[in-house]
């Protein structure tokens, strides 16, 4: 649910619960750890799974068709190519499913108003996914007891909300749930948190940092927080001072590594840099692919693509899918790993999330003179807020473009409205147009391939 990027942070530690009346763990007889392990299905051989997508699936079975009957190794599939998947992956005549769409839970998966994406988990599915989530909460600091406030996004199909409150659910220590939401009125969130002394907070961090700009404004702080657990976009350091301020006894941390559509993808790994995860072996497989080639990286500290397989979805099968993030191993043998942005598949601006390819199809139909001879999506930070550049190559940059700029700006808004109601808000800057000639385009320095996403933000 995050691309956690480093920050050196400090907490005071477990802190005594301020209320008698929630000390009294053994009045509500609910053990303080219970074995989660009970309810996932065993994992599924990889050939076997791999045989079941080829049958049940026309977009698998297409895909593999080159490929021999008896597949076996992870290696010998080829990476699932997003364009392909996603459009295969449509609500009527869905060619990516297993099965008929009779028995699921639907969550939106980022894109346009014009190209929706939607993911599909059973109740088995989501059941195992939030179960081994909520067990990797644990890694990232949840203790038994924890009052926990949940104020991640709920509605309009997005996943966070639910996902996060039945990972609580299901985590195998005791806690006390508080669904509040993001879009409620921070005064009644600041009470909520403040009546029940509540030590865990998880949200974006663009919700956190919201509430925390409305507390010191007000010359409130909460100090019974201990964490402060976020997900959904990147943490960076100049939201660290904002945070402090009105949660002064809380670390900043990684609540784990997961998205709607990739699923379970790391677990929170202790250490000053919350980037760092742990795979949910061997719920899933993860690869580091090189940038240029679909090869495994093997070595520890080289760049690539991070590439995900779950080995327990059946309706909706992640095989060797992109996850969208770029990754280095941290600890190859290990499974741990250091996400390092995004990839070229997908760009995030604070908490919007925009497809590259959605973005491409958006500007080529705004521009109806073929003006455009290339485009990337630059992100930059400013002002303490992500914001979004759309670096757009055309014959003469100098010459006045400005009623093509306006078209473009205002087609990939109205395909991507979160973006506009999130630059009202103020949780990031407004999306602009940069001219340049298309030899002023970045490139890979190694094989002169054009750069899609461009992350000119400060990651370390």
């Amino acid at each position: 649910m995050g691309v956690p990027l480093p920050q050196s942070v400090s907490g005071t530690g477990s802190r005594q619960w301020a209320s008698s009346l929630f000390s009294r763990q053994a009045l509500f007889a609910v053990p303080a750890v219970h074995s989660f392990e009970q309810e996932l299905m065993p994992v599924q051989p990889l050939a076997q799974l791999i045989r079941f997508a080829r049958r049940n699936s026309p977009f698998y079975r297409e895909l593999y068709s080159d490929l021999p009957d008896d597949v076996t190794r992870l290696t010998d599939l080829p990476v699932v190519p997003q364009a392909d998947f996603w459009r295969a992956n449509a609500p009527h005549d869905n060619r990516l499913l297993t099965a008929p769409l009779e028995e699921a839970v639907v969550f939106r998966s980022g894109g346009t108003t014009g190209s929706p994406k939607f993911s599909y988990y059973t109740r088995t599915e989501w059941r195992e996914f939030t179960t081994a989530f909520g067990a990797g909460m644990v890694s990232a600091g949840l203790r038994p007891g924890h009052r926990v406030a949940d104020l991640f996004y709920a509605g309009d199909l997005y996943a966070s909300f639910s996902f996060v409150l039945d990972s609580l659910h299901r985590a195998p220590v005791a806690n006390v749930r508080l669904p509040i939401g993001g879009a409620a009125p921070w005064q009644s969130t600041a009470a909520t948190l403040e009546e029940f002394s509540v030590q865990v907070v998880a949200g974006t961090p663009t919700t956190l940092c919201s509430l925390a700009e409305r507390l010191t404004d007000a010359g409130r702080t909460l100090p019974d927080v201990e964490l402060l657990f976020f997900g959904g976009e990147c943490l960076f350091g100049d939201q660290l001072p904002l945070l402090r301020s009105a949660f002064p006894n809380a670390e900043p941390r990684s609540l784990g590594y997961a998205s709607v559509d990739a699923g379970l993808l790391g677990e929170a790994v202790g250490g000053g840099d919350p980037r760092v995860h742990r795979a949910f072996t061997p719920y899933t497989v993860v690869e580091i692919l090189h940038d240029e080639a679909d090869q495994l990286v093997d070595d520890n500290g080289v760049p690539g693509r991070l590439v995900v397989t779950d080995l327990r979805r059946r309706l909706m099968p992640v095989l060797r899918y992109p996850a969208g993030d770029r990754a280095e191993w941290v600890d190859r043998d290990a499974g741990i790993f250091r996400i390092l942005g995004r990839a070229q598949e997908g760009v995030r601006v604070g908490p919007v999330s925009l497809h590259t390819q959605d973005v491409l199809d958006v500007v080529a139909a705004a521009d109806a003179f073929g003006e455009v001879t290339g485009l990337q999506l630059v992100v930059r930070r400013l002002d303490g807020r992500d914001g979004l550049t759309l670096r757009i190559a055309i014959a003469d940059p100098k010459a006045d473009h400005e009623a093509l700029g306006e078209s473009v700006v205002a087609a990939v808004l109205a395909q991507r409205p979160l973006y506009a109601s999130a630059t009202a808000a103020a949780h990031v800057n407004a999306l602009n147009v940069e001219w340049v000639r298309y030899a002023d385009l970045a490139v890979n320095a190694r094989s002169g391939k054009l750069i899609r996403v461009v992350d000119e933000r400060p990651h370390s």
